[in-house]
């Protein structure tokens, strides 16, 4: 019963997604819904960037285990990341009436850096949108009792997601995460609710948390962990600020206040609703006990769905699923879609410089059915990974190689295309020399990373026009002796 209601669930987001695709009349409609999002949809569509399978199973997953402190990425990171982008990011890239950010990077450096960028953002997403792939594989896995595998479960979910994100882009997506963040955001409050009840009482709940000092947040006082710490907090609050999903619902919204205000609201009330998965997990360890300690041990994304099936009524799984599937959803669909579409505008077009809006429009849909079946494959291979760590994997990419290029670009009028390319260049070799070797144990990949990133947008910039000072001093010297 509960598996026929998530089907009726799935088909129902997917005629309501359909129904919005009739809006889609050009690719700016499909790529950024014709920038005529209000207030309220650009606040449930940042939200819903976030609030997907890592949210809801990956975040409790670590926070038992780690405290505040093992998900500093994350929900924290995530969230400051929006709050920034809203803050310093948004009003100037609104104004300046672009499709992708990676024509931000077109425009500002040329040609080589927006391809570049472009193949760095898109490589980040095969790592975050499998995740939710493969929470979705769960899903069903977990509902069938074993009888839909978890390969078979990945399928059927991107298929679901397919069916409307194929045809309605930007306008399915907006549309259908208003509805599925009103879902969420009741039902997971509802079972919060019902799972305090059950554990004796929320305080209860936040005695056992503070028992296991799980609300420790900062690290021991010595250097390297404070490094990683760092490392771990600007993965996700930098390294996602570059990203096409997020610039999609700034450049969407119909006006330049909703479009720098959205934001802003949306990581607020995501770090805070948060809470209510981690809250969800404790209550799980004082309500089965032995359970709860025995799926920590062995799969501790599994303890929520455990809880709600083996001790609460039908009415309250029903919630559960409903809000998973919600999360789950609203990212998966958002993240099919970005890089789908920087790959037509950025790429594509390239070897198709004039091409009508309705073949543009069609390589979109293309390319979103070609990318769904490279991340389904992806997934299927990473099965078994944890979902937080293939979330917190996929960022670390265009932190190193766009980030800085970006800031820079918008706030520094002496950076140039030499110094982008070195800067891109440094950031990812270092990266690269660090996740595969010992180096990466002492000193975080990312932090060395961006560093490198760092110094190569400062060198790579000042060095030429230091050359060309030197230089004409060279020459005005010699013209006076």
């Amino acid at each position: 019963m509960l598996l026929t209601l998530v089907i009726v669930y799935l088909l129902v987001t997917i005629t309501i997604g359909l129904l919005a695709a009739k809006k889609v009349h050009n690719s700016a409609d499909f790529a950024i819904a014709g920038r005529h999002l209000p207030m309220a949809m650009i606040v449930t569509t940042t939200f819903a960037t976030w609030f997907g399978s890592e949210t809801v199973l990956g975040i409790p997953a670590k926070f038992v285990n780690g405290g505040l402190h093992g998900v500093i990425e994350d929900p924290f990171g995530a969230g400051f990341c929006l709050i920034l982008v809203g803050l310093f990011f948004a009003g100037r890239l609104y104004r300046m009436t672009l499709l992708t950010i990676s024509d931000y990077y077109r425009e500002r450096y040329g040609r080589v850096v927006e391809v570049v960028c472009t193949l760095i953002i898109m490589l980040s997403y095969l790592g975050w949108v499998s995740a939710q792939v493969s929470a979705l594989g769960l899903v069903f896995n977990v509902l069938s009792d074993g009888a839909i595998s978890m390969p078979w479960g990945m399928a059927i979910g991107v298929v679901s997601i397919l069916a409307y994100t194929l045809f309605g882009g930007m306008w399915s997506v907006a549309i259908t995460d208003f509805i599925q963040m009103i879902i969420l955001v009741a039902g997971l409050s509802i079972l919060a609710v019902f799972a305090a009840d059950q554990a004796g009482g929320a305080d209860k709940v936040l005695a056992l948390a503070q028992s296991k000092e799980m609300f420790h947040l900062l690290p021991e006082p010595n250097l390297k962990e404070w490094l990683f710490f760092v490392g771990s907090a600007v993965t996700i609050m930098f390294g996602s600020i570059p990203q096409q999903d997020v610039f999609q619902r700034v450049m969407s919204a119909n006006n330049v206040n909703s479009a720098t205000k959205g934001p802003v609201i949306g990581g607020i009330c995501y770090i805070l609703f948060a809470f209510v998965p981690m809250f969800l997990v404790v209550s799980a360890m004082l309500i089965m006990p032995e359970t709860a300690q025995s799926l920590i041990d062995q799969d501790p994304q599994r303890v929520l769905p455990t809880l709600v099936l083996e001790k609460m009524p039908f009415i309250m799984q029903v919630l559960f699923f409903g809000a998973l599937l919600s999360a789950i959803k609203s990212t998966a669909s958002a993240t099919l879609l970005a890089p789908s579409v920087t790959f037509t505008e950025n790429i594509w077009r390239q070897f198709n410089p004039n091409p009508t809006d309705q073949q543009e429009l069609r390589a979109m849909r293309i390319t979103v059915l070609v990318f769904s079946a490279l991340v389904l494959a992806y997934a299927i291979f990473e099965q078994g990974t944890s979902i937080y760590e293939m979330v917190s994997n996929a960022y670390q990419v265009p932190l190193v190689g766009a980030f800085i290029p970006l800031t820079f670009g918008l706030y520094w009028k002496r950076a140039s295309t030499q110094g982008a390319i070195l800067s891109i260049a440094l950031g990812l070799g270092v990266w690269t020399i660090f996740v595969f070797s010992p180096l990466g144990e002492a000193f975080p990949a990312q932090l060395a990373g961006l560093g490198a990133s760092l110094l190569g947008m400062l060198f790579g910039s000042l060095a030429p026009q230091w050359i060309d000072n030197t230089q004409a001093s060279h020459r005005e010297f010699a013209q006076v002796t």
